[in-house]
């Protein structure tokens, strides 16, 4: 248990002054929600000797579990996605909720928002994690509000004879376990950080029938879900002259042959440019997600110091496009007289002047009609009667179902790119 005790005052300030952060963002909308903001001792929730800067940080997430490898297993989120999630879900008063993944802080602020007649579940496959949440939670007052439960949630929860109003997900999932959609209840909704090829959105989606549709969707990073619902990522490594690697990183199946690439960072680099810019300190994270959806062949990279990518690591971003033998990855380059940024592809091997011009087509497409608008996302779970998917809609197979990403113009670029990609096709 934390038992460190900051000065009342001055840990209050810090809450204060990150609500009014976080209100002045947008990022709590509610009555409801700011007053769990301003109710909720974080800093009692975190582990002992963790700055009160740190804790109230507005968008800092803090450890609480590591593997043997120093990778962060559990933590506590960040104070801005914990807003979001609960405002996605639209949580009140008298409702129930699912916590699938613990901490103990984010259980406390729903059993403020959902007050006395509400219901908090909240789960976690880890005991160690479940035992402190519990603890904490007892030690800050919320223990009767809250039952924690040691499960994998993949799993349906015993006791839990009842359908819930929502369910939050606070781990990085990569399909919604039919489990879940079993607790839901008709019209509830469930706030989930669903990896899709590799890049995660924050989705509230409501419960429509039998399938799921999204009301909201935020940017935000999670660590991944444990147990049957992990999924593991394919890491392929390039090997450079010096003995340091590329690694190219597939979470769906690679159908090609990697093997191809052997060798790769000894040809020549390439490049091809898009002549579509972007000013600095401007978000383009649509375009990771684009690329995900619409670009068959994506990955995402990570390099070795000492590789010659990583010297040039300002001028480029972790994701890539395989063409056979080759590969290419997302550059930028200065626009003159500091206008910002220009996007293109570098890329190796053989054939890749072909591989950068298959990523600077999506450039161009986003650009065109998918930059600044919002997609839609649904889920149709296995058995769940599934219209015909137009072109204008991207199809990622999951274990469980299907998740289906619509850009409002999509049609429009699929005329100009060619159909998008559709695996039941």
């Amino acid at each position: 248990m934390n038992t460190l005790r900051h000065d009342d005052a001055s840990a209050a300030e810090f809450r204060d002054a990150l609500v009014d952060t976080l209100l002045a963002n947008k990022m709590i909308t509610s009555p409801v929600v700011e007053r769990a903001f301003r109710t909720v001792p974080r800093h009692l929730f975190v582990a002992e000797g963790t700055p009160l800067d740190v804790t109230y940080n507005v968008d800092q997430s803090v450890a609480i579990k590591r593997d043997p490898d120093g990778v962060i297993i559990s933590s506590t989120s960040a104070a801005y996605i914990q807003a979001r999630m609960i405002e996605q879900a639209e949580l009140g008063p008298g409702m129930s909720v699912l916590e699938i993944g613990s901490g103990g802080f984010n259980a406390a602020l729903l059993a403020e928002v959902v007050g006395p007649d509400g219901q908090v579940v909240s789960v976690d496959i880890d005991p160690e994690v479940t035992d402190r949440a519990s603890e904490l939670l007892d030690a800050t007052g919320y223990g009767s509000r809250v039952t924690v439960v040691q499960a994998d949630a993949e799993n349906p929860l015993p006791g839990l004879d009842e359908p819930v109003d929502a369910i939050l997900v606070t781990v990085g999932a990569w399909d919604l376990a039919p489990a879940w959609l079993e607790h839901l209840s008709e019209g509830g909704r469930i706030v989930v950080p669903l990896r899709m090829n590799g890049i995660t959105r924050v989705i509230c989606f409501r419960r429509e029938g039998d399938h799921l549709v999204s009301t909201s969707a935020e940017v935000a990073g999670f660590v991944p879900m444990q147990g049957r619902g992990a999924r593991d990522e394919r890491v392929f490594l390039l090997p450079d002259r010096n003995g340091h690697h590329v690694k190219l990183r597939f979470e769906e199946d690679v159908s090609a042959d990697v093997s191809l690439l052997d060798g790769v960072l000894a040809t020549e680099r390439t490049e091809v440019w898009s002549g579509v810019t972007i000013k600095h300190g401007v978000s383009f994270a649509d375009l990771h997600l684009w690329f995900a959806a619409l670009l068959p062949g994506f990955c995402k990279l990570a390099v070795d110091e000492g590789t010659d990518m990583a010297a040039e690591r300002k001028g480029w971003f972790p994701f890539g496009v395989v063409r056979g033998d080759s590969f290419a990855y997302l550059a930028v380059r200065p626009v003159p007289e500091g206008g910002g940024v220009e996007f293109g592809a570098r890329a190796y091997g053989v054939h890749g002047e072909a591989a950068a011009a298959a990523m600077v087509e999506q450039i161009q497409a986003w650009d065109r009609q998918g930059r600044d608008v919002e997609p839609t996302f649904a889920y149709w779970p296995t058995g769940s009667q599934r219209p015909e998917f137009g072109k204008d809609t991207a199809v990622l197979v999951k274990t469980h179902g299907l998740t289906t990403i619509a850009w409002p113009s999509a049609a429009d670029a699929a005329a100009g790119q060619g159909a998008l990609h559709n695996p039941e096709k």
